[in-house]
């Protein structure tokens, strides 16, 4: 007679996440949303430099 080697899973998802349960964001933005606006973060900041120079 052969042996049964079934590999018994912990309960629940055996550790498994499953997205579809997640719950949904208040906060949608596209990726193209998001580069832009760090590029204007950086242009701001650079700007700010350059109006306001900091002397060492």
């Amino acid at each position: 007679m052969a042996k049964d080697n079934k590999i018994n899973m912990p309960g629940g998802f055996g550790g498994l996440v499953r997205y579809s349960e997640e719950y949904p964001s208040r906060l949608k933005m596209k990726p193209a949303h998001v580069i832009a606006f760090i590029i204007a973060l950086v242009a701001f900041v650079l700007i700010l430099k350059l109006v306001f120079p900091v002397a060492l």
